[in-house]
């Protein structure tokens, strides 16, 4: 474990946040994880898909370990900014709702939703050189312990099932911290929200992706097929379990089989 990283899996979040989150488990049900390799531990870079907000808050409620996530700007940026993003980007443009549906229905939304980012400590992500203070943040998430979440995907045409693109934030991201000596471990993951199955894929140090030279477009690519092959993936999950180990559960039916 790094220098000063933390052993606790305690999100840091104010009291008030934490309740808010055990009232949301009711719209918010807990999926089942599935793990093609290890847990989730400290001091990573978590990649998933967004379906909406049903991964960011699967996240943020049910994961054991402590994420720091990243998000757009205009979403951390006072009330204002977040109604006119809110309206414009994610419900008319990504959620393709009427726009003036959207605008009426975020008077209400909006201010809900501010307190609530408020309480999840988003790292705001920007398109221009002030992503510099992401990747400075971000860092020092990482060598406090924080995994940080991203959802890489390019969403211009809405939230598809399958991933039409990833941008290149998180490679941004994983060589700035290969450049202070940091090989940090990458968690490609999937959320399947029609059966409330989170799959993650065994986690990939930054040095074995670029372990053959390969370029950020490369990675990028690599990264983004992996993600769509998880979301493609069939298991048979027991009923009622909420973490599932796929290599332990081939051993038990194997051995079932013998």
């Amino acid at each position: 474990m790094r220098k000063n990283q933390k052993k606790n899996s305690i999100q840091k979040r104010k009291w008030w946040f934490r309740l808010l989150k055990r009232l949301m488990k009711g719209r918010y049900k807990q999926p089942t994880f599935v793990y093609l390799g290890e847990k989730f531990n400290h001091g990573g870079i978590i990649l998933s898909n967004h379906e909406g907000t049903d991964a960011p808050m699967s996240l943020e409620i049910y994961c054991d370990k402590p994420v720091r996530m990243w998000g757009a700007s205009e979403m951390n940026s006072g009330l204002i900014p977040m109604y006119k993003y809110q309206t414009r980007v994610y419900y008319h443009e990504k959620k393709h709702w009427n726009l003036h549906l959207a605008r009426l229905f975020c008077l209400i939304a909006s201010p809900l939703t501010n307190l609530f980012y408020k309480g999840l400590n988003l790292i705001s992500t920007y398109r221009d050189g002030r992503l510099l203070k992401t990747l400075r943040e971000s860092v020092n998430a990482l060598q406090q312990g924080d995994n940080i979440v991203i959802f890489p995907e390019d969403s211009t045409q809405g939230y598809l099932e399958t991933l039409q693109g990833f941008h290149p934030g998180f490679v941004a991201l994983a060589e700035v911290c290969r450049k202070r000596g940091m090989d940090v471990p990458i968690y490609i993951t999937y959320f399947r929200k029609k059966n409330g199955l989170y799959i993650v894929d065994k986690p990939v140090f930054y040095s074995q992706l670029i372990a053959n030279k390969e370029t950020r477009e490369e990675v990028i690519a690599k990264c983004l097929n992996r993600c769509n092959e998880l979301g493609q993936m069939q298991f048979d999950i027991p009923d009622g379990a909420k973490e599932v180990f796929i290599g332990e559960l081939e051993k038990e039916i194997a051995v079932a089989e013998e």
